[in-house]
């Protein structure tokens, strides 16, 4: 067998319990003749230094004595000659920035959309997921730490060109392609040239990010994106410097600049006992969003599973989240879910008029869904979203 024939199910299987295959299972569906979906081939990473055949000259950067400061994000790190970004996957070479994640995709999925979560956008749809390793956070609750706190150089890669992505998304029957799972504004270039090449197709882009980006990057990126879920992991800028190394006001603009540039939103709140479940803060939080005119953009309250830095504390209390949404819905928010809670009622979208269940749930499938036309089936109200 040469590396171009393809693997049946069993062989695949095999191939990645020895540790030879770097896309992960989770999600991956199968070809009716046993091939799996995605065929991007791993690369090995480069040696210290090198400048990868990959990597594309960054966007968003200016001269500074010494080096260069990249701008792309409110961290502006400066990079001195041959030094990395916080992130860990943009490089001052030769005085250029440059990143090297282009093309270099960590982690190939395809999940079902409600997976971002994306409750009102093309449901039961598949998306094609991709992300390269690096983050511009430093979030102590990081559920994908193996990728986001490490470099394109320390993960084994795929070679996975835009071209090829758009290409694999198509054969693949996904609606969209999501750009995810670490952090998309630090993979900006790669995810962008990807997004503009997948528009031209009459694929949708979605954008699950922390929001943690400046302006002009994010207003020039708009165009091309046709929904993001952004988490907005507090509202208590001491809690967002501790717990996530970042500051709010950055969040809060991007949510504003994504409402004005009429890309759908979705808002995450992952609710983390002793630091995030403060109902003073949520309280206030959620009266923001309804100023801001954000109250049609659903909200979803998280679950908090203990991993990584933060494995001491115990999961969420559902009532607690509970409480959550009741604050969230009496300030005004229409769409109010509670995620990481299978089978719970409040994962079911309701018409916000009638009280009637026109989507229902059961972790990410839905098993029923009686919206027609993007309005209410009993009563006629108008539900917010990307229906078709």
């Amino acid at each position: 067998m040469n590396d171009r024939t393809p693997l049946n199910k069993r062989e695949f299987l095999k191939l990645c319990l020895l540790g030879g295959c770097s896309l992960a299972l989770e999600g991956l569906p199968w070809r009716s003749d046993g091939v799996p979906v995605s065929t991007a081939a791993p690369v090995t990473p480069g040696a210290p230094g090198e400048l990868w055949k990959w990597s594309k000259e960054g966007s968003y950067y200016i001269p500074a004595s010494g080096g260069i400061t990249c701008t792309k994000c409110p961290n502006g790190c400066f990079l001195a000659p041959g030094a990395l970004g916080l992130c860990r996957n943009r490089i001052n070479q030769g005085g250029r920035m440059y990143s090297i994640a282009y093309g270099n995709p960590c982690a190939v999925h395809i999940d079902p959309v409600e997976k971002k979560p994306l409750f009102h956008f093309l449901p039961s749809t598949l998306t094609f997921s991709i992300a390269a390793a690096g983050c511009n956070l430093r979030c102590l609750n990081c559920q994908n730490w193996q990728i986001s706190q490490v470099s394109p150089r320390e993960t084994e890669n795929a070679d996975l060109m835009p071209e090829k992505v758009v290409e694999e998304c198509r054969r693949s029957g996904c609606q969209s392609i999501a750009y995810t799972y670490s952090e998309p504004n630090t993979f900006y270039e790669y995810g962008f040239d990807t997004a503009m090449i997948a528009r031209t197709q009459g694929i949708r882009n979605i954008w699950k990010s922390s929001g943690y980006i400046n302006e002009a990057p994010l207003r020039a990126l708009c165009p091309s994106i046709d929904a993001a879920n952004i988490d907005l992991k507090s509202f208590d800028p001491k809690v967002y410097k501790e717990l996530n190394g970042a500051t709010l006001e950055p969040v809060l603009r991007t949510l504003r600049i994504l409402r004005e540039e009429k890309v759908w939103l979705e808002i995450t709140n992952l609710v983390i006992p002793t630091w995030t479940d403060n109902m003073e803060t949520i309280r206030k939080m959620t009266s923001w969003l309804c100023e801001n005119g954000l109250q049609e953009c659903p909200l979803h309250f998280t679950r908090f599973t203990p991993l990584y830095k933060l494995s001491q504390l115990p999961p969420t209390p559902v009532s607690t989240l509970e409480a959550a949404a009741a604050i969230a819905r009496k300030a005004g928010v229409k769409y109010v879910y509670i995620g990481n809670v299978p089978g719970h009622e409040m994962e079911n979208t309701v018409c916000p008029r009638c009280g009637q269940t026109l989507i229902e749930r059961r972790g990410f499938s839905v098993v029923r869904n009686d919206l027609s036309g993007g309005t209410c089936s009993k009563c006629g109200e108008r539900i917010a979203g990307v229906w078709s």
